[in-house]
């Protein structure tokens, strides 16, 4: 019986590489990036491309944070080679949270990427297939605004409260409907969460995320929980949410993190996907590669990977060095 990607992990003699990437991959095949976001098979394929060229052990769906949003009734800014981008709240008044419809998985563009999720299952040599999801928090502040929820955390957390309630119940259900369509896992990236002190970290997002990790990874599920803003100081927070992976961003101490987590607990990143990914020169990331992983050295816990989702303007070039630099250490 296949193990979880947790156990294969702790279990490998290798370092494992991990970019965040799918998006670059529209230039090895026909596809744009409206494609990938729209069209199940553009999405398979953009992946699978990926996939010939560097056989990782997992795959992935695209890094999409306005689609669940969208389901529940943001405006979304769709563009030919551009990630989609919310562009304006679901909730303009308070008073809407408590006739605020939670949407079904496989509603709007989720149908998207729970289809991808299972042509992924269709790839024979990648060993993990996951899917991804934005945090119950990060949704809750898309659906009202960012500021707005900052705020709220303040003078009306019941009312946030209320909202977390109904972006818990969509994700739960959502996850459960990528573990159905064949998923080992799921990404979930809670940027917005690393805004908040560790307190509200802890209150407004891990609360929440943990009862997601329980719905699922007793199944052997696994939960990435991904917070691309967090630093050290919300690490204990981060942990709070019981998920056995977390996948931290370029502001976060990753050797420190490690310093701190148990050993059980897998920790990945977090080279910068800007500097680094797309403005870094093939041999700067070679270096990059071989510093961080020398750091990490006797931590089989580290899984080397990009800070967030690696741009689409990110030159091939680029990942095919970091995956080199990944290898070159492995020998």
């Amino acid at each position: 019986m296949k193990g979880t990607f947790h156990d294969f992990v702790l279990a490998a003699n290798k370092r494992l590489a991990l970019p965040l990437a799918v998006y670059p991959g529209t230039r090895l095949t026909s596809w744009r990036v409206f494609d990938v976001v729209t069209n199940p098979v553009a999405q398979r394929d953009v992946v699978a491309a990926l996939h010939d060229r560097y056989h990782g052990r997992v795959v992935f769906t695209a890094m999409d944070l306005s689609v669940e949003a969208e389901a529940f009734g943001c405006p979304v800014r769709l563009a030919e080679d551009e990630v989609p981008t919310t562009t304006g709240p679901a909730v303009t008044d308070p008073r809407q949270v408590q006739s605020l419809k939670i949407p079904q998985p496989g509603d709007k563009r989720t149908r998207v990427y729970l289809e991808t999720t299972a042509l992924l299952r269709g790839i024979s040599d990648a060993k993990f297939v996951f899917g991804g999801c934005i945090g119950p928090f990060t949704l809750a502040a898309r659906l009202i605004g960012l500021s707005e929820a900052c705020q709220l955390t303040v003078t009306e957390p019941e009312l946030l409260h209320a909202l977390l309630e109904k972006t818990t119940a969509f994700l739960s259900a959502y996850v459960r409907a990528f573990k159905d369509a064949g998923a080992d896992g799921v990404i979930m990236a809670e940027p917005g969460a690393g805004l908040l002190s560790p307190s509200g970290f802890t209150t407004f997002s891990s609360a929440y995320v943990k009862r997601i990790v329980q719905l699922l990874q007793p199944e052997k599920f696994t939960v990435i929980f991904h917070c691309c803003s967090a630093r050290l100081v919300h690490l204990a927070a981060a942990v709070e949410t019981g998920a056995d992976v977390l996948h931290f961003g370029a502001p976060m101490d990753i050797i420190g993190a490690l310093s701190k987590v148990s050993p059980n607990i897998v920790v990945c990143g977090n080279l910068d996907p800007v500097s680094v990914f797309v403005q870094g020169s093939p041999e700067e990331i070679a270096v990059k590669v071989s510093q961080l992983l020398e750091a990490a050295r006797g931590k089989r816990n580290f899984v080397i990977s990009s800070g967030c989702d690696v741009p689409v303007a990110t030159p091939l070039a680029n990942l095919d060095a970091f995956y080199r630099a990944v290898g070159s250490a492995n020998t």
